[in-house]
């Protein structure tokens, strides 16, 4: 049997995480060798996977681009192929486009302590082929979603249906809405995207919804960056803009959290500034929950709003009893005739792409582990892995997780350690790896680590807290490192 290939570094995912860590590798580990494990067969992982009308980011630019590149598009809230450009030309600018292995799905990943150093196994998607390769440190940025597959409730009688089900997630080609009716099932991110764009075309389109979301508007061009464009060079108004909307957006969370009615109200005034008078808000703009409970949803420049407005988009607060050869009968005893039923219903999680690992022939059972600093595992040697903010963009984090990954392995080769492995206390007490109330984190965060109950244990979803954490603390705090194999010690 051959000799597998090594690299210094294995980056798994080509999406955005994962070109923004290859970037940051080049940039702060030139000597280093990497390469990139993609299992589909194109960079840009979400925004080359999504093509449903409308898709669009539910961040701003300015925080959802990379910290090294600045967004130079007009629109502050972007569409996914102006997206979808920005990474492919961020890859391209830093050569790390030529380092992706496209079609390669990784299944499992076995570190040897003897040889410091990771075997990983990846299955050719396009050729059946199992391929394996070594590598020193492995940097997983395949998110925390199934690619392949969406999460849809079973709906009683959807085999009756005589129109055609979509999920977004699976978005056809072929699909013609122009003149038809539509029903999109959820009240989501993706929902309220679908909304307002598909009813451009179809004759009528009804948002039903179980239980309404918090949704607020946001201009989709950002007037101080275009000021500041004038006046100071594209990275300085980049930058200036990038902190604005950082200390602006986590001034609400932390208003959220602790003024509640507060935010409550503030969130209806503006809601009913934007829909008709006499508009049952409270049946249809009033959650359970209190705001970022669950993630709120942005609209650019209130475009579902205007679509109610004229009466192009309808909303309905129901719950589906079943489906039936020509629409949704509701428990309400109300029926929605359709033409195209879509199901923005959610998406599954999925920790690592669902690949297995294993330590010294022992396999990792995720639930038993705890996450460091939210981007390794402990007991887990050289590895780290992406997962962005749920009350933030995800590349701010993501872009932290890289800068940490390339401190750490500058910080190995100038002590000359081979291995790295956070040591858990088991003093820590546990708690679910995120903590927020979104259906599709309920239903699978048991298969996920846990998080522990203090610093460096704890996943904080807080930009300002991480800076300090990651890019400016210490790279050892907790941490075993050896420089000969099996050999240990505690930092």
């Amino acid at each position: 049997m051959s000799t597998p290939e090594h690299v210094d570094v294995l980056i798994v995912g080509a999406g955005l995480s994962g070109i923004g860590a290859a970037c940051h590798l080049r940039r702060e580990n030139p000597g280093k060798t990497y390469a990139i494990l993609e299992a589909r067969d194109a960079i840009g992982g979400t925004w080359d996977l999504f093509r449903y009308p409308g898709i669009r980011s539910d961040s701003d630019m300015y925080t959802l681009g990379y910290r090294f590149r600045p967004w130079t598009d007009r629109k502050s809230i972007a569409d996914g192929s102006s997206i979808l450009a920005y990474v492919r030309d961020t890859a391209r600018e830093y050569g790390v486009d030529r380092a992706v292995r496209y079609h390669h799905r990784v299944v499992r990943a076995e570190w040897s302590s003897d040889d410091a150093r990771w075997t990983v196994t990846a299955e050719r998607t396009d050729t059946g082929e199992t391929v394996r390769l070594t590598c020193g440190f492995l940097y997983t940025c395949s998110g925390y979603y199934r690619y392949d597959e969406g999460f849809t409730p079973e709906f009683p009688g959807a085999d009756r249906f005589t129109g055609r089900i979509i999920h977004p997630q699976h978005w056809p080609t072929d699909l013609d809405y122009a003149g038809k009716r539509v029903v999109i099932i959820g009240s989501g991110a993706t929902a309220v995207t679908l909304a307002p764009s598909m009813a451009r075309d179809a004759a009528k389109v009804t948002m039903l919804q179980r239980s309404p979301t918090y949704i607020i508007t946001q201009p989709s061009v950002d007037p101080l960056h275009h000021g500041l464009r004038k006046v100071l060079p594209e990275k300085a108004a980049y930058t200036a803009t990038r902190w604005k909307n950082v200390l602006l957006h986590t001034g609400f969370y932390q208003l959220s959290r602790h003024r509640p009615q507060l935010v409550k109200k503030v969130l209806r005034t503006l809601a009913k500034r934007s829909l008709p008078a006499g508009y049952e808000i409270d049946v249809h703009f009033k959650p359970r929950y209190n705001p970022w409970d669950e993630r709120l949803c942005v609209v650019p420049d209130a475009d579902l709003f205007k679509a109610i407005r004229r009466g192009d988009v309808s909303l309905v607060t129901d719950r589906v009893e079943r489906f039936t050869e020509t629409g949704i009968k509701l428990v309400s005893g109300a029926e929605l005739e359709a033409d195209i039923i879509v199901t923005a219903t959610g998406l599954n999680l999925l920790a690592f792409g669902g690949m297995e690992l294993a330590v010294d022939g022992r396999d990792v059972k995720l639930p038993e582990t705890m996450a460091y600093k939210g981007m390794m595992l402990s007991g887990v040697p050289n590895f780290a892995f992406t997962v962005g903010y749920t009350n933030a963009s995800w590349t701010l984090k993501a872009d932290l997780v890289a800068e940490y990954v390339c401190r750490l392995l500058a910080h190995m080769d100038e002590h000359g350690y081979r291995q790295c492995v956070p040591e858990r206390d088991p003093s820590v007490a546990e708690e679910p790896f995120l903590d927020f109330a979104a259906g599709y984190v309920l239903r699978s965060i048991d298969a996920f680590p846990k998080q522990g109950a203090r610093a460096p244990w704890r996943l904080r979803m807080n930009y300002l807290y991480d800076i300090r954490s990651l890019r400016r603390g210490s790279v050892e705090e907790e941490m075993r490192v050896s420089a000969s194999p099996r050999a240990a010690t505690r930092v």
